[in-house]
């Protein structure tokens, strides 16, 4: 069932990724403009977030099964939408539906949780992670390769068929892990204020999501670096980027391997202050005058693993927080990782493509990780089963 769960919290940032190559075709195709266009990526974004918190009260509510499903069905609705789309609004609307996959991402942690006890669950969420690597590293590269062979609308036909096999797989091999089923919504979504008022929950929150924005800054910044300031090809930049991607599947295995082991905090504090390293690093550098493939995207790999470090953990951490209600503390903590991770590759964009250039946009980077690594160091110090 872990491989099913991996792949289901893949196809949402797959989703993402692998459109990106193809947005100048989708205009001149719909003889739209590129940032109406560019609302697919946006669009998809908010409604990712806002999934994520619908999502968990109602999957405490119905149960898992049915509400993962149910989100699937819809994102392959939307990929059918945007198939079919002649104009853009129609090609905008299919995104947003398509969001509903985020579903996956959400529901894969609460039932990690559901099934397996705290010390567990950090090591579980780790390998059912991974996806949300592989599907970064792959996915533009994908795309642009479907997308400059058959055409942009070859794109959404693969996320069709992965959407297919994706709804079987859940199909046949999830089965329900929610056993207190059948609350009422309303309690469950008054959930949310008592996890609000959970100075513990904001901590697991707060750091996972400034670590995470890091690579989203990256993310945000680092395409216009490469390709207009060192002159890289997207395809060279799918390569050099593999390295963050890498690093992070290495951070989650690290953390299956070492979180029934060593505290929660010990955890999230090492992979903050790794990712903290890595981006002081290549801000030295750069600064230094230094700026190249190399100084921009090895320490990459470091932040990624830094990442693999804290983002299981202060799941498992956040999720604990109040078991009853795992569902929606899955969803805030993945609305929260989501927004906080957009306003951060904004950012990153505007100082990367004005004056502040790289310099810029690793001095942004590194105080994100410096804040991320305050917030994990305020962390009470409990071991896995406290």
């Amino acid at each position: 069932m872990l491989v099913t769960l991996m792949i289901a919290s893949a196809l949402s940032p797959l989703a993402i990724n692998i459109f990106i190559p193809s947005m100048a075709s989708i205009a001149a195709d719909l003889s739209a403009d590129g940032a109406t266009v560019g609302l697919g990526l946006s669009l998809y974004l908010v409604a990712t977030a806002l999934i994520q918190l619908v999502a968990g009260p109602l999957s405490d509510r119905y149960g898992r099964r049915p509400i993962i499903l149910g989100g699937m069905v819809l994102f392959l609705v939307g990929t059918l939408l945007c198939l079919m789309a002649d104009d853009v609004a129609l090609f905008l609307v299919g995104r947003v539906v398509q969001a509903a996959s985020a579903t996956g991402i959400a529901l894969s942690r609460a039932i990690v949780r559901d099934v397996y006890s705290r010390e567990r669950a950090a090591a579980m969420i780790g390998y059912v992670t991974m996806g949300l690597a592989v599907a970064p590293m792959i996915g533009p590269l994908i795309g642009g390769v479907l997308d400059t062979a058959f055409g942009w609308r070859s794109v959404f036909w693969l996320l069709t068929g992965i959407g297919i096999v994706t709804i079987v797989l859940l199909a046949f091999d999830l089965s329900e892990t929610n056993s207190e089923t059948g609350r009422p919504i309303l309690p469950q979504l008054r959930a949310y204020g008592e996890l609000a008022g959970s100075s513990a929950f904001w901590i697991y929150v707060g750091t996972s999501s400034l670590t995470s924005a890091v690579f989203f800054g990256f993310l945000g910044g680092a395409p216009f670096i490469a390709m207009t300031v060192l002159g890289m090809t997207p395809a060279g930049y799918s390569v050099w980027f593999a390295l963050c991607a890498i690093g992070y599947m290495l951070g989650n295995f690290a953390t299956a391997r070492l979180s029934e082991r060593f505290r929660i905090k010990t955890m999230m504090v090492t992979g903050a202050a790794i990712s903290l390293a890595a981006t002081s690093l290549s801000l030295a550098l750069i600064a230094g005058g230094l700026l190249s493939p190399l100084t921009l995207f090895a320490p990459m790999l470091f932040v990624g693993f830094g990442n693999g470090l804290v983002l299981p953990t202060a799941t498992a951490g956040g999720v604990s927080v109040m078991p009853q209600a795992a569902g929606a503390a899955a969803g805030m903590l993945g609305a929260c990782q989501i927004g906080v991770g957009a306003l951060s590759s904004i950012l990153a964009a505007l100082l990367a493509t004005g004056s502040g250039g790289a310099v810029g946009l690793l001095l942004l980077m590194t105080g994100i990780a410096i804040a991320g690594l305050g917030v994990a160091l305020s962390a009470r110090r409990v071991n896995a089963a406290g």
